[in-house]
């Protein structure tokens, strides 16, 4: 397959008129003038040509949520993913029983890295809890929280088969930094939920964290005697993700993290739960019972508890917000990929790697979806 005449989003972060050659699932050359119609070939005059997007930090969709701990959940986000452009996801948990969280991460192991026609594909596991602090803890249940322990962490990886991408910790907990020393030598680490002084969690990036989960969420403020866990982040130069929904950050506040941090460091997530897709109402998240309300997700307290939002919508937000759109794009493929050490393959229009390839019109909508160099 050919992808002519379209504005291409190269792997360098800048938008080129070039053409697309997809061969046997990858992308096999990237110039101009390309003629090899074997496969067919789309016309994208007037149209944006970018990486799949890919989402590290989501919960579920269309009443589904990964921490069901079924196939047809998984089955049913994979799918939803899939139809609004994101090609590849992490399927994040949230904080239970350590038991339960066992089973969901057995369920998924044999779903991982699993093509399908239909389905994005899942590249790993998210665990977005339990080593987090009860004060700044959010929607996870407070009784399901627990010290740092790599034994469990380790059961949990050995039951997804060794496919844990991203383990979330608050830095100040109790051995917290043997914690994030022994788990950074096999996954990213996250710093998450957390009360950290900027001392202290300026201490976990140094004991080898690297990661950031949803800034300015779970964390303290970004206060000018005392910047915390944001402007630790900032000082080392973490991975830090971002929720451009226009609920969980204000817009200024994110053209500020685009002009603060370094912009191959910035991530955009949906952070979506079971509600996304679906109409405003009452569901359910971690066992607690959550209202949805427009693209807000709360308790009954009004803690924010996820989105009901997609990764692509989030782009698109961003985009309004005044962020360039090379930035928000490199933010949504190229930097996640990096960050959760699954851009091997994917993540960018590089020759070699997948073909999931995604048309868009000048108003960023989606006009066509090749994925794994098919068009669907």
């Amino acid at each position: 397959m050919i992808i002519n005449n379209g504005t291409v989003f190269c792997d360098d972060g800048v938008f080129r008129n070039v053409d697309i050659e997809a061969r046997n699932g990858v992308i096999a050359a990237i110039g101009e003038n390309l003629t090899n119609n074997e496969g067919g070939a789309i016309d994208a005059k007037d149209h944006y040509v970018i990486p799949g997007f890919v989402d590290i930090h989501n919960h579920g969709a269309m009443s589904a949520d990964f921490s069901d701990g079924t196939p047809e959940a998984i089955d049913i986000i994979a799918k939803h993913h899939l139809k609004t452009g994101v090609t590849s996801f992490l399927g994040t948990t949230i904080s239970l029983p350590i038991d339960r969280t066992l089973k969901i991460c057995e369920t998924a192991r044999p779903h991982v890295n699993v093509m399908s026609k239909d389905k994005a594909v899942m590249r790993g596991i998210h665990l977005e809890g339990p080593f987090f602090s009860m004060e700044r803890r959010g929607a996870h249940v407070p009784e399901y929280l627990h010290d740092p322990d790599f034994d469990i962490l380790t059961r949990f990886n050995e039951a997804t088969g060794d496919n844990v991408c991203i383990i979330a910790v608050a830095p100040e907990l109790p051995g917290a930094f043997d914690f994030i020393k022994s788990a950074a030598k096999e996954y990213t680490v996250s710093l998450a939920h957390s009360a950290a002084s900027y001392d202290v969690a300026y201490a976990g990036f140094e004991a080898g964290a690297t990661h950031v989960t949803h800034l300015f969420n779970g964390m303290g403020p970004f206060n000018h005697r005392d910047p915390g866990l944001v402007g630790a982040s900032y000082d080392y130069g973490a991975y830090v993700e971002l929720i451009t929904d226009g609920i969980h950050i204000h817009p200024a506040v994110v053209r500020a993290v685009f002009d603060m941090f370094d912009e191959d460091r910035i991530c955009l997530i949906s952070d979506s739960m079971r509600a996304c897709g679906l109409s405003d109402g009452q569901y359910d998240l971690g066992g607690q019972a959550v209202t949805v309300s427009g693209r807000k997700v709360s308790l009954d307290n009004d803690t924010l508890a996820g989105s009901a939002t997609t990764l692509p919508d989030c782009v698109r937000s961003a985009v309004e917000f005044g962020i360039p759109l090379e930035k928000a794009l490199k933010a949504s493929t190229i930097n996640p990929s990096k960050s959760a050490g699954i851009d091997k393959e994917i993540g960018s229009l590089t020759v070699g790697k997948r073909a999931d390839i995604l048309v868009l019109d000048k108003t960023l909508n989606l006009r066509y979806i090749i994925f794994g160099g098919e068009q669907i």
